[in-house]
């Protein structure tokens, strides 16, 4: 079985920074791509960022330049560091992973607030 597990999440004034995290955990042969989403009360979730096993990385034009995502493969550990924090960023952020035990599937966290005040 597999567990994503998230941290990092908060309450933070504009301007300020985050720093999340999400750790894989179980019967794990390889992971291919990790990312984060965001979903905000009535809405789609959306991608905010991902990274694929070689250090590709896409962004979400909202974020380019004040958020970075990266990962330990050695940890099985995805990050995402948030910095210039905005209110549009108020959210519950989700990671995702396409994880392979038998075959390549998606898991996702439990998700983590972050919430960002004017």
């Amino acid at each position: 079985q597999v567990q994503l597990v998230e941290s990092g999440g908060g309450l933070v004034q504009a301007g300020g920074s985050l720093r999340l995290s999400c750790a894989a955990s179980g019967s794990i042969r390889s992971i291919n791509t990790m990312g984060w989403y965001c979903q905000a009360p009535g809405k789609q979730r959306k991608l905010v960022a991902v990274i694929t096993s070689g250090g590709g990385t896409n962004y979400a034009d909202s974020v380019k330049g004040r958020f970075t995502i990266s990962r330990a493969n050695a940890k099985n550990t995805v990050y995402m560091q948030m910095n210039s924090l905005k209110p549009e960023d108020t959210c519950v952020y989700y990671c995702n992973a396409q994880i392979r035990t038998i075959d390549y599937r998606d898991y996702w966290g439990q998700g983590t607030q972050v919430t960002v005040s004017s």
